[in-house]
């Protein structure tokens, strides 16, 4: 996971073998062009997944801020992962039992993904209802907002700009603070077993 500030008329490098993309535009547009000829424009929370080989190039179009996720794809049985353009706002709430955030994942949840985009929204002063524990590895990028996150038995003040990583087993809880609300991105592992 890291930052690309990119200038006008910047363009990216693809990744390497078998590296997986995703790209999340926080500030400015980009033109996101596919091996198949179609080019996307990528406004402010829009992104992209491109699958582990895809060719594929990114040019902004104006001064832009992109949080970019690459890691090597892990595959499983015959299964591929296909190409994912979209929109945070066109993606549906889903339920939350018991929480009060909303919650919106950017990937399709089908075996052939191994890794998520999580999208969290809490008003000011709402909070997790319980202290978390996984097994897997969070990355995530306060986008909005500000707050305080728990780490095992440590406080930490976050505010818009500041990342934080969670390594497995650590328990975690935030709470939305100030006036008005936080938005977080959050990548989570999924669908393949943490111990192979």
């Amino acid at each position: 996971m890291y930052l690309a500030n990119m200038q006008d008329g910047s363009k990216s490098a693809l990744p390497p073998k078998d590296v997986e993309r995703l790209i999340f535009v926080v500030q400015g547009s980009i033109a996101l062009s596919v091996e198949s000829g179609t080019t996307h424009s990528l406004l402010v929370d829009s992104y992209a997944y491109l699958p582990a080989n895809m060719k594929h190039s990114v040019i902004s179009d104006k001064p832009s801020t992109l949080v970019i996720f690459e890691r090597r794809y892990t595959a499983v049985g015959d299964y591929h992962a296909d190409l994912v353009v979209g929109s945070t706002d066109k993606q549906p709430l889903l339920e939350t039992p018991g929480e009060v955030f909303e919650l919106r994942k950017l990937l399709p949840t089908s075996l052939p993904y191994d890794f998520n985009i999580h999208i969290m929204d809490f008003q000011p002063g709402e909070y997790l209802n319980v202290k978390e524990v996984h097994y897997n590895q969070h990355g995530l990028l306060l986008l909005e907002g500000q707050g305080i996150y728990r780490l095992g038995n440590s406080w930490y003040p976050v505010q818009a700009g500041d990342t934080i990583w969670m390594a497995p087993f650590v328990p975690q809880w935030y709470a939305a603070l100030g006036k008005t609300k936080s938005r977080y991105l959050l990548y989570k592992d999924v669908n393949r077993n943490p111990l192979i």
